[in-house]
């Protein structure tokens, strides 16, 4: 009983074992290798030779031929064996000093091809006797071999003699393992210490000890226990997904008998249509595609070779065997194959083998002995001239020169006669590296073609002591001049690998014979094609577009359709009616009737025929004519009815604008100060002072110049149209418009300048709160901008002026466009935009929407938090689409928390649809403004403090210039209920006016009402009486700002220059932006160069994408430096 249950455990335990194999095998990549077929030779030493099969059988799984292992050293590792699992052919153990042979996991020998024709597996003569000891006794040899898996031997019987070492294998039971014809030959080892193992005692029998219901194997004993008759070394269960391994064909994880087809027969159609899961043979598994150097058959086979009467060819990429037309292609047995399996070189005796071969299965190799023979084997020398019978080869599967390493796919070594190699036709070289050396008549092997041939990144090519390249040059053995810069194989033009000009029939010639020679050619891929015969010659003209009577430009004789051809059709196959041709060669069908091809009833019937198309072609063209004189007539009658009805409606549904522009005369305006100037125009700081009312509103008005192309006047009429309809608190407004000989625009004048400016003079006085208010300004002046459909274009730092260091307004709407309501984008064609601040489908393709302004509002955030600095800073404009498209944005500025800086990473997507709404980012900065510190992190915060807009300098700056009595801020000016150029209301005048009062006091109270809106009154004013009653007037905006007292600080926009200079803040306003290499503007050349045509802007480029170059000769103004750029000499080169 107790024995019963150890053999239940163990027999259970083997069952596992198995099981596991099976699971394995089935997810596990099965690699498949070649195989063998040199029985016992060694071919080099034997090391080499051991390394050879280190490559072959390296976790190898199945072995499509024969498994040698032969010539192993006591000291060599054969632990690579233990992955194969099957055999096509025999498995040879001879020859072997090694103990062990570890083939643990190989389970089926098939058994195609048999050692000695009878034997399935060999183990032979593993043993080595020592000679130099008196007792001549054997030292080393095979004690152990290890193939407890193996299962069955399909076919072949099994040989094991002259192993003296080798212990227990006749305790195998050999006939459960072979079928029941095959031939056992097992001799017992005379080694007294042979033991065998317990696990190996108890080996489960597959066949012996199968029901009588079991065709072939079985798990055990009972009649449940059956495999499926596809299976072959056992199953794990009866369906034929439970086998060990498949008798026949693997598909798929199922044994079959057979793959599936290829092409399937329809009975409704009665043809052979393509299976859609049909698959190729390939050894015993089926696959969708046959490995890289099999060919595919008719039979749905793949073969290393195709049949005698069949040759390769190549069809939508699968190589395939297809039925010769005429003469096959001649397929010769090279080294290793055929005749020649055991020759070790090509020599005399084997040379004329290969005459008119064009492929060559196996390898070529060519050595010294091949030259000068061999005494020892009898072989005589061999004439170098009948090296040219290899000139026809057009492929080796094998290697050529097979050096003792086997890593050398060609190799041209020691040949004294060589001096070209001639391989023209050579298109790859799959494997291995090129060696050639010692060939000291060898030239044109220096070209730069060897790359292209390899397959794999890890060949390479190795020339040594080969022909100087001097000595090439005397012997004017170099390459033809029609060859291309890639080398030749040898001398003349028909050796090229590439031409300089054209090739034909695979010589590089100069030109082809388009228009004039014999024969007439066509050119495709810089290959000269014939024309077709029927082609007629032509002078001048090319005769033929391609190839094909149906590609000629005239026809030879007679022209049939489409084709040209030498006679009409006459009693033709499958043809009906005859043809005749007609005057002009064109072939025309005879009528059915005509018995000696008359063509008279053609003729008649073509007659009628033409006139009766002639006149329903008159009376189509004669009611056409008709109905549109009636719909003329009723079309006039109608407009003669309804006067008032001059033209289609097409209502676009847009609300009509109605912003107002104010036409200024010239004698309102009075300018005062020059701040800057450029080549297209000059901006001056002024006073309007409407007619007829006694106010003075302080200012900008830019003149364009009288030389200005229409153009310029053009876009400055654009750039007020669209500042007229704006009237929003954070946006600059436009005050007027003076059309003089010089147009001039009349805009709000800032006092801070630029918030670019503002930020990097006054870093250290800037708090968090003042920073994300800015925020939350420029994002309601940009969502303002959006509700009105306009896309402003130019969104930074630079174009966003400050009123008061807690006011800011957006500017510069020279780039801005109006969509239309139904418009989602604006498409621009060229002109000079800012990179570094556009989004990526701007720069790429041109396309501007909202979405594309809230990327520009990312980037001025990011200005703002790093006071100022330059974004993308070093890059050159020309990358930043790249750089774009790569992920690269911005960094985190020190400032900001990861809360601030997501913000901006969510403006910078790359889809347009995921950045947020302007309405959204004034939400956020909103929350972020009323708890500043928790997203911004400055040292200092609690005492920063900005200048006040009532410094006393900058007062009196304006009174030094001008009489400021009566001044009145823009804004205050055209308040909403006034009613513009009424004169029934009085002109406003301001308040607490005094002719007692100082004029400094008017000064400085003039523009606290100006700013009274936004900031409080410092203390220390010297209008001490009316502090109270001015702070009561003007309630501030933003409740969260702290009082300050009065800063002591210049501001450098307007404390500065004198009278009649310029200021950097509004320097080159009008002139061309320099030529930089983030903006740049080809347009401007044709203008008269100016002091700005040499500086460099780094914030704007044109033409970064492929464009046309048009003739702007007006740029947008800006109010700023950046646009401006004199107030400095900068010196920027193209980056």
């Amino acid at each position: 009983m107790r024995l019963n249950k150890l053999i239940l455990f163990r027999e259970l335990g083997i069952f596992c074992l198995l099981l596991i194999s099976a699971v394995w095998c089935s997810v596990s990549e099965r690699k498949v290798c070649q195989g063998t077929n040199n029985k016992l030779t060694l071919l080099a030493q034997p090391d080499d030779h051991y390394r050879a099969m280190v490559r072959m059988y390296r976790n190898c799984t199945v072995v499509l031929e024969n498994l040698e292992i032969t010539n192993v050293q006591e000291y060599h590792d054969l632990s690579f064996l233990r992955s194969i699992e099957e055999v096509g052919g025999y498995v040879l153990i001879g020859i072997n000093y090694v103990d062990v042979i570890p083939l643990e996991n190989l389970r089926l020998i098939r058994g195609h091809s048999l050692f000695d024709g009878k034997y399935g597996l060999a183990v032979v003569a593993n043993f080595h006797r020592n000679e130099s000891l008196e007792s001549n006794s054997i030292t080393s040899g095979l004690r152990e071999l290890h193939m407890r898996s193996l299962t069955e031997i399909l076919k072949g019987g099994v040989k094991i003699v002259h192993n003296p070492l080798l212990c227990n294998v006749e305790t195998i039971q050999w006939l459960d393992i072979v079928q029941d014809d095959s031939d056992v030959n097992v001799s017992r080892g005379t080694d007294p210490q042979c033991k065998c193992l317990e696990f190996y005692k108890h080996k489960s029998l597959t066949r012996l000890n199968c029901a009588e219901q079991c065709s072939r194997r079985c798990k055990g004993p009972k009649p449940i226990d059956c495999c499926s008759e596809h299976c072959a070394a056992g199953c794990t269960g009866p369906q034929p997904t439970d086998c060990l391994a498949c008798r026949d064909f693997q598909d798929d994880g199922m044994c079959k008998d057979a793959c599936p087809r290829l092409m399937l027969y329809d009975p409704n159609t009665h043809q052979l249509v393509p299976n859609p899961n049909g698959k190729y043979n390939f050894g015993a598994t089926c696959v969708k595609k046959c490995p890289y150097n099999f060919v595919a058959t008719d039979h749905d086979a793949c073969v290393r070779t195709c049949s005698s009467n069949m040759h390769e060819v190549e069809e939508n990429g699968i190589r395939k065997c297809k039925q010769c037309d005429g003469l096959c292609p001649k397929v010769c047995n090279g080294l290793g194959t055929g005749a020649l399996v055991n020759t070790i070189a090509v020599n005399a005796t084997n040379i004329d083998s290969f005459i008119n071969c064009t492929k060559i299965n196996g390898h070529i190799t060519i050595m010294r002995m091949t030259f000068q023979g061999d005494v020892f084997t009898n072989t005589p020398s061999m004439d170098p001239v009948k090296l040219d019978y290899f000139k026809t080869v057009k492929e080796i599967s094998g290697k050529l020169h097979s050096w003792p390493n086997g890593t050398v796919s060609f190799a041209a070594l020691n040949i004294p006669h060589l001096d070209h190699l001639g391989l023209h036709s050579l298109k790859e070289i799959s494997d291995g590296e090129v060696v050639i050396r010692n060939n000291s008549r060898l030239c044109y092997v220096e070209g730069s073609y060897w790359p292209k041939l390899f397959r794999s990144e890890n060949q390479r090519i190795r020339t040594e002591n080969n022909a100087p390249m001097h000595s090439c040059e005397q012997q004017n053995s170099t390459c033809d001049s029609m060859c291309g810069e890639e080398g030749c194989w040898g001398p003349g033009p028909s050796m090229c690998v590439s031409c300089q000009h054209v090739s034909r029939k695979g010589r590089c010639v100069s030109h082809c014979n388009v228009l004039d020679g014999d024969p007439r050619e066509y050119v495709s891929e810089n290959v000269c094609l014939e024309c077709d015969p029927e082609c007629k010659i032509l002078n001048r003209t090319p005769s033929c577009h391609g190839p094909g009577a149906d590609q000629c430009t005239e026809c030879a004789h007679f022209k049939d359709g489409t084709q040209c051809v030498a006679q009409c059709a006459q009693g033709l196959y499958n043809r009906l009616v005859w043809t005749y041709p007609d005057k002009n060669g064109q072939c025309q069908p005879c009528h059915a009737n005509c018995t000696q091809r008359s063509h008279m009833p053609v003729v008649a019937a073509g007659l009628v025929g033409g006139m009766l198309l002639l006149m329903v072609l008159l009376l189509f063209i004669f009611v056409i004519f008709r109905r549109r004189y009636i719909r003329r007539k009723r079309t006039l009658r109608r407009l003669l009815q309804e006067r008032e009805l001059v033209g289609p409606l097409t209502p676009s549904g847009e609300a009509p604008n109605q912003a107002l522009l104010r036409i200024l005369k010239e004698t309102e305006l009075k300018k005062i100060k020059v701040l800057g100037s450029g080549a297209f125009g000059t901006v001056f700081k002024g006073l309007w002072i409407p007619e007829g009312e006694d106010v003075k509103v302080p200012v900008a008005v830019k003149v364009l110049r009288e030389v200005a192309s229409p153009k310029a006047s053009k876009e400055i009429l654009d750039e007020a149209y669209v500042m007229a309809g704006v009237d929003h608190p954070h946006m600059c407004r436009l005050l007027g418009i003076c059309l003089t000989s010089s147009i001039q625009l009349i805009t709000q004048i800032m006092p801070f300048g630029s918030l670019l400016d503002y930020v990097q003079e006054n870093k250290d006085n800037i708090g968090s709160q003042t920073l994300l208010n800015w925020c939350v300004q420029i994002a309601k002046g940009m969502n303002y901008l959006e509700e009105c459909h306009l896309v402003h274009r130019d969104l930074a730092a630079r174009n966003v002026l400050v009123k008061t260091p807690n006011h800011v307004k957006i500017t510069d709407f020279g780039l801005a466009r109006l969509l239309g309501a139904e418009e989602k984008e604006y498409h621009a064609d060229e002109g000079k935009v800012p990179i570094k601040w556009m989004a990526l489908e701007s720069i790429r393709h041109w396309t501007y929407t909202h979405q594309s302004d809230v990327w520009s509002y990312g980037v001025t955030v990011w200005e703002l938090m790093t006071f100022g600095s330059k974004p993308y800073d070093g890059i050159p404009a020309r990358e930043i689409g790249d750089i774009l498209e790569k992920g690269e944005r911005l960094p985190q500025p020190s400032i900001c928390t990861i809360d601030v800086y997501m913000i901006m990473v969510k403006c910078w997507m790359i889809d347009a649809d995921s950045r947020p709404h302007f309405r959204e980012l004034v939400a956020e900065f909103s929350k972020m403004a009323r708890d500043p510190s928790r997203y911004l992190v400055i040292q200092g915060d609690d005492h920063m403090y900005q200048p006040s807009p009532t410094d006393s300098k900058f007062c009196m700056s304006w009174i030094s210039t001008e009489d400021m009595d009566g001044v009145v801020d823009a804004e205050e000016y055209l308040l909403p209920n006034k009613r513009f150029f009424n004169q029934s209301q009085p002109p406003p005048t301001p308040q607490y006016h005094n002719t007692a009062v100082s004029i400094s006091f008017y000064g400085i109270l003039s523009f606290k009402m100006i700013l009274a809106k936004y900031t409080f009154w410092p203390s220390n004013l010297n209008v001490k009486n009316n502090q109270k009653i001015i702070t009561n007037l003007f309630p501030t905006e933003y409740i969260n700002l702290d009082v300050t007292e009065t800063s002591n600080m210049i501001n450098p926009n307007y404390e500065g220059p004198a009278r009649g200079q310029t200021e950097d803040g509004y320097i080159d306003t009008y002139g061309c932006k320099p030529d930089g290499p983030e903006y740049l503007n080809t347009s401007c050349a044709t203008l008269p160069r100016s002091p700005c045509a040499t500086l460099d802007n780094p914030d704007y480029q044109q033409n970064f994408l492929s464009s046309s170059t048009t003739d702007a000769l007006f740029l947008p103004a800006a109010e700023n430096s950046h646009y401006l750029g004199l107030s400095k000499a900068m010196q920027s080169h193209i980056r």
